[in-house]
């Protein structure tokens, strides 16, 4: 059963804990940025007495805002934790940030839970509906099967239409979206003081305060809600696992209300029927009922299939039991730095029960592209919390199906599975959406250049949508990030830790090559304090087909250049190579043949004939064509067909060739297939954001580099002369 521990923890706050998972419930609250998430879950932990008033606890910090980055921002921008009791049952509420550059922490908190609850703020009816990319969410849920609620907030905005908003919910989310509670106008026919339950028929009065006065419903109220709530029992009905109620029902039976509302706990629990349910968070209208449909309808961690694990190895191991007495088996969903405590890591147990003092096995998929490669390693955890805002309060265990937090862990970043070492396991991934909006970084000076790869690497490591890149061809520090307000967060944490840094403009990885064959005379004749440089070589430069890459022939005859001195020409030409002829970018795909030159027995070097090796390089540039080649990617844009017009015209505009377009099964979105210059492609990721309202996403690859057209080229050298 649920119970209040009396241990502190390091702000000295008392944590809930439970000994049965049952008895816990894990629910994230999904919804675009404005929606109210966060003022509803303060509201929850206020209504619960987790805490004395909404947005603060015991030090004063806000629940689930008390990031420094969230309060410049004014938004969320991390996943929070904040448990509380209601009904003698734990429920973990998963704040999750509704910006779409923060899809990291909604994924995270999308694997910590067990369901989800949509909150919609009642506004939404009168500002265009509900947004693609919160329908985009729901279908995210729905394919993995995920319980779902929906809430609708700010009933007491000045313009909210609560009719208006469950019309779009159920436009927008589909069949069996519907209300079971209707609100009630106060005395001023304006305010929402009060609810109706229109499966119980019972009057939830706020206008006195929460909680609210309950009484029967008088018959004046049964009018206006009689479609509604015929609608709601036809649904329950149609869900139900008695075959014989609808018949029932049909030939005028008076279903009980206690029959339905198992009945509807039952659908809402197999994620079957998706509730709505209305809610003020500032006058406390809909809290309680909230509440209760949380603990009623949202499945306990027994009722939810639980993810594959294997041996480290990958060989198949039992599936896993929500059994506080099995073997340990958590993840890591999310893991930050915190400026005070270091390291703390919000976990997930599956199965058995994480204690303090345990020796663990921490093993984590490979993702060294993203700065954290595959590992292996037996660590002891000292303290085990329960998460509250910025507050972690120390608990003596956490059982299967709940969440917890732990610190100053040395290994274990985010997606990693802690096990016991006897016996390590190896949970499945999730899936993260690739981070495709590139940041350049640079330190400020030689010492903060160690800082700044030190914290880019944590701060990559703990979060999957971020990747850093060492561009070895632009020569450049490259943070690939979600969007702008991701990066700006990141780059925030950075300075905040100390870290002097500047951004700059990102380089597209160009190349040079020769468009014509073309010859070039080296020579290279210095006398200096005594001693001589002597070097004569001729060269024929030819290009070869894209991909070829360098070769090098060595043609001469009578020894016109020595043997000893042939690899030093071959030297000089690769290094010229490397530096670029026009636009000092790496040349490539081409053949240098050396068949004539000249050398002196006493003033020829290795030196002079790698110097003549690259004039003979640049006086063939200077001869020839040189072609100045761009990246090519092809692209894969994911729509609503309503965006495909606007996408392909806008990938024309980008000098994008369309490589042809296919409706998904669902019929509601599709696919746009193009290749593009990958200098179009920077930004690409904020753009197709605005384009689509939120709903479009696109994954890239390298295909090849092809040349750049006339007009950009010249532009690109002049730059390049400039400097």
């Amino acid at each position: 059963m649920a119970q209040k521990t009396s241990e502190k923890g390091l702000n000295g706050a008392a944590a809930p804990v439970v000994t049965e998972p049952g008895r816990v419930r894990n629910v994230v609250l999904v919804g675009h940025s404005g929606a109210g998430k966060t003022t509803l879950v303060e509201a929850l932990l206020a209504a619960t007495g987790t805490i004395s008033r909404a947005g603060t606890v015991a030090d004063g910090t806000t629940v689930s805002d008390h990031d420094p980055a969230a309060v410049r921002q004014q938004r969320s921008v991390a996943l929070a934790c904040a448990p509380l009791i209601h009904q003698n049952v734990k429920i973990n509420l998963l704040d999750s940030p509704g910006f779409a550059d923060f899809v990291g922490e909604l994924r995270a908190g999308l694997r910590a839970a067990d369901a989800a609850l949509f909150v919609v703020s009642a506004v939404d009816g009168t500002d265009g509906g509900i947004s693609d990319a919160t329908i985009t969410l729901w279908e995210e849920c729905a394919a993995v099967g995920m319980p779902r609620a929906v809430a609708i907030t700010r009933l007491d905005h000045p313009r909210a239409d609560y009719d208006q908003t469950l019309q779009d919910c159920q436009d927008a989310f589909g069949e069996n979206v519907m209300p079971i509670y209707h609100p009630m106008l106060g005395d001023d026919g304006q305010s929402v003081a009060g609810l109706i339950g229109l499966v119980t028929l019972r009057v939830l009065d706020y206008s006195a305060g929460y909680p609210p006065q309950e009484r029967a419903a008088e018959p004046e109220h049964l009018n206006p809600i009689a479609d509604d709530r015929n609608a709601l029992i036809e649904g329950i009905i149609a869900e139900s696992e008695d075959e014989t109620l609808m018949d029932r029902y049909l030939g005028g039976e008076e279903i009980t209300a206690d029959t339905l509302v198992t009945d509807l706990e039952k659908a809402v629990a197999k994620g079957n029927f998706y509730p709505v349910i209305p809610v003020c968070s500032l006058t406390g209208v809909g809290l309680d009922a909230l509440l209760d449909g949380l603990v009623n309808g949202a499945p306990s961690p027994l009722e939810h299939d639980l993810p594959v694990v294997t041996g480290v190895d990958g060989s198949p191991r039992p599936p896993l039991t929500c059994d506080p007495d099995g073997p340990l088996v958590a993840e890591v969903v999310k893991t930050t730095i915190d400026r005070h405590v270091g390291r703390v890591s919000l976990v997930r147990v599956f199965s058995g029960t994480l204690r303090p003092e345990q020796v663990l096995h921490v093993s984590g998929h490979g993702m060294a592209d993203r700065g954290h490669p595959d590992h292996d390693a037996d660590e002891r955890v000292a303290h085990v919390y329960s998460p509250l805002g910025a507050q972690l309060r120390e608990v003596a265990y956490c059982i299967a199906g709940d969440l917890c937090a732990i610190t100053k862990s040395g290994s274990a970043e985010t997606g990693d599975t802690l096990s016991g070492k006897d016996a390590p396991l190896l949970v499945e991934p999730w899936t993260m959406p690739e981070p495709l909006l590139p940041i350049a970084v640079v330190a400020k000076t030689r010492s903060d250049e160690d800082a700044l790869a030190k914290n880019l690497g944590r701060l990559v490591a703990g979060d999957p949508t971020m990747r850093l890149e060492r561009n070895i061809e632009t020569h450049q520090l490259v943070l690939w990030t979600m969007g702008e307000s991701h990066a700006d967060v990141v780059l925030d944490r950075l300075r905040s830790g100390g870290v002097e840094l500047d951004t700059e403009p990102v380089k597209v990885p160009l190349r040079e090559t020769f468009g014509v064959g073309a010859k070039g005379h080296g020579r290279h004749v210095k006398q200096s304090g005594g001693h001589g440089q002597y070097a004569v070589c001729d060269i024929q430069v030819e290009p070869l087909p894209r991909g070829s890459g360098f070769q090098f022939v060595d043609k001469v005859v009578g020894g016109a250049v020595p043997h000893n001195y042939i690899p030093s020409v071959e030297k000089g030409v690769r290094s010229q190579l490397e530096r670029g002829l026009v636009s000092g970018y790496p040349v490539v795909d081409l053949k240098v043949t050396l068949f004539d030159g000249k050398a002196h027995s006493v003033d020829s070097s290795d030196a002079a004939f790698q110097t003549a090796g690259a004039l003979a390089l640049r006086e063939a540039a200077a001869a020839g064509q040189v072609t100045l080649l761009e990246p090519i990617d092809e692209i894969c844009v994911r729509v609503p067909e309503s965006y495909v017009g606007a996408v392909m015209s806008d990938l024309s505009g980008r000098r994008g060739r369309p490589l042809g377009s296919e409706s998904e099964p669902d019929g509601a979105h599709s696919l746009v297939r193009a290749e593009v210059p990958a200098t179009e492609l920077i930004r690409y990721s904020v753009e197709l954001r605005a384009l689509s309202s939120g709903a479009g996403t696109f994954t890239r690859k390298y295909i090849r580099h092809e040349p750049m057209p006339a007009h950009l080229a010249e532009a690109v050298r002049k730059e390049h002369a400039s400097k």
